[in-house]
């Protein structure tokens, strides 16, 4: 080691050890043989049970993750100089990656960014964050203010932070649930928590205050690119529509007819308001319904084309075979629907529904439906996601497209 370590320390177990050497930044609360001096949201110093440093991270008594990492570089300092270098490292790889799409994009994802528990969302001139773990709830107020200046150095016009806080998994990291507007020092705060976002070339009307997560899924941004290329001259039903933005996506791609589903009233009004600010109405029609009853009542080859983009039907890996069956319940109805040569685009979004998992899943739902699938594409989610291959939970989003034969 090249310095003095000041911070208090954590050993852990050699399994924890050989899980951090592999890059998994980690350590759960039945990996820590002791902890001396720490406090929760403060950071620690990992070792192991030799006293060969590994690491240092936020450490909270509270949750089952114990330390998050942060650096594995004996002579980091963590002070404002540090965090501004990891944030303006985040920004110009969003600028690489996603050119002149930074206008509405991830711009933190988390342990992906090393910002262990933190979301930030870009809509416009709006920043919507999450923020899931106790040591980057105490940095908010130096991470965000920092982040809001490095992005007016470079010209992008931000009005305001909105926290979307409102969370259970936060009261397990002993947090309470909130949302709103962070104060900035020089800023007025917004009057409004709708903004308008333009992506793909449309419109979309963003809710960051009641939408689903910050309020609009950027992970499929190029996924929907995909979709309006297979669209032309198809009848297309879009299921989980949600704000409409796949069954957009297929209505300017030149779509004969696109039905959106979404079982949320609140969010097919939306819909049809975003389809109807980009001029798609003649071409769209939306349905307020459970997607799981509508597939059974539809008749067999009534559409061209079938989306499913479901919410992720598993959160942790105790209900993996439930998620499963409604998986492949969907998929099945969605195939048998379709007439040969029909198109399917179908996703799951949980990393507890491994690629191994969900393709075993496609195999026996088409089985079953006694029908092929002629693979055209398999997709993740976009780069401003970006996936460490160290750690398989930044590695969520299968998308795949296929011609039914």
């Amino acid at each position: 080691m090249k310095q003095q370590r000041d911070y208090p320390f954590v050993q852990i177990t050699p399994k924890a050890a050989k899980s951090i050497e592999a890059g998994h930044p980690w350590v759960y609360d039945t990996e820590v043989l002791s902890a001396e001096g720490c406090e929760d949201g403060e950071l620690a110093d990992v070792f192991t049970g030799s006293r060969t440093y590994l690491g240092t991270g936020f450490y909270n008594s509270h949750s089952k993750i114990r330390v998050r990492l942060i650096s594995r570089n004996a002579n980091d300092r963590f002070d404002a100089a540090f965090w501004e270098r990891r944030l303006r490292y985040a920004w110009e790889y969003r600028k690489t990656v996603m050119g002149a799409d930074t206008g509405c994009c991830r711009l933190i994802f988390g342990e992906a960014d090393s910002f262990p528990g933190l979301t930030v969302d870009r809509f416009s001139e709006i920043l919507v964050t999450q923020t899931l773990s106790l040591g980057m709830e105490k940095l908010k107020p130096l991470l965000f203010p920092l982040l809001v200046k490095i992005l007016e150095e470079d010209g992008e016009r931000i009005a305001g932070v909105y926290e979307r806080n409102d969370v259970a998994i936060r009261e397990l990291e002993g947090m309470t649930q909130g949302k709103g507007f962070f104060p900035l020092e020089g800023k007025e705060t917004p009057s409004y928590t709708t903004t308008e976002i333009v992506e793909n070339g449309l419109q979309y009307s963003v809710d960051f205050e009641n939408g689903q997560k910050t309020g609009f899924f950027l992970d499929q941004k190029y996924n929907r690119q995909a979709v309006a290329r297979l669209s032309k001259g198809k009848r297309v039903l879009d299921c989980f529509t949600h704000t409409g933005s796949f069954g957009m996506n297929a209505a300017k791609g030149g779509a004969k007819l696109v039905h959106s589903v979404d079982i949320s009233e609140e969010a097919i009004r939306m819909a049809e308001k975003n389809a109807a600010a980009n001029g798609l109405t003649d071409v769209m029609e939306f349905e307020a319904a459970n997607v799981f009853d509508l597939l059974p009542q539809i008749k067999p080859r009534s559409y061209d084309f079938v989306i499913l983009d479901p919410p992720a039907f598993t959160k942790s890996r105790k209900t993996v075979q439930s998620a499963i069956r409604g998986y492949r319940e969907i998929n099945l109805r969605a195939m048998k629907l379709l007439p040969p040569g029909g198109y399917l685009a179908t996703c799951s979004c949980s990393h507890f529904m491994t690629e191994e998992l969900f393709v075993k899943m496609l195999h026996q739902a088409a089985a079953d439906a006694g029908v092929r699938l002629r693979q055209i594409e398999a997709r993740q989610q976009s780069p401003d996601h970006p996936i460490l291959w160290n750690v398989p939970e930044t590695d969520y989003l299968k998308f795949y497209l296929f011609q039914v034969v």
